[in-house]
């Protein structure tokens, strides 16, 4: 799967949103903070807003917050609504996919993508982000990530 430069932003800008639940904060804080192109994060935003995970209030004390409590958002419903679903195979259906030979198979890996993907995304809330507290599954898969050998850490400036 990739992960859109839309997507990236659109769960970071939220992820502070979700710090000051309460408070509107201003897109220019939010570009600022999270080093995202100002005029690429209004559109994000509006999106967002249409989505009803977002709402805004104009005025100079004005600015965005979320919608609903950070803790009934998660990444995977700020994904779909700047990207669409979060897996798809040349804008198939997957339940009705079929390839024909030695590719038969196929199908159900990408069934079971979908189903990773949605397993770890859709159990992860703004709340969780924003508070560092991943759910066990998020965070084992993320060591499972560390410790494969194909992903060895990288090297610090003090290396």
């Amino acid at each position: 799967m990739r992960i859109s430069a839309r997507a990236d932003y659109a769960v970071r800008a939220m992820a502070e949103l979700a710090r000051t639940e309460a408070v509107p904060t201003k897109a220019e804080y939010l570009s600022e903070v999270q080093d995202i192109p100002l005029r690429f994060l209004l559109s994000i935003l509006r999106e967002l807003r249409q989505h009803r995970l977002l709402r805004s209030v104009r005025g100079p004390d004005g600015g965005y917050f979320l919608a609903r409590p950070a803790g009934e958002i998660t990444l995977a419903d700020v994904i779909r609504a700047v990207d669409g679903p979060l897996a798809n195979v040349r804008d198939l259906q997957l339940s009705g996919l079929n390839y024909p030979g030695a590719a038969a198979a196929l199908p159900d890996v990408w069934r079971a993508v979908r189903v990773s993907l949605r397993q770890v995304l859709e159990s992860v809330t703004l709340s969780d982000l924003a508070q560092g507290q991943l759910p066990p599954l998020v965070r084992g898969r993320a060591q499972e990530y560390a410790d494969d050998v194909r992903h060895p850490p990288r090297p610090t400036a003090a290396d």
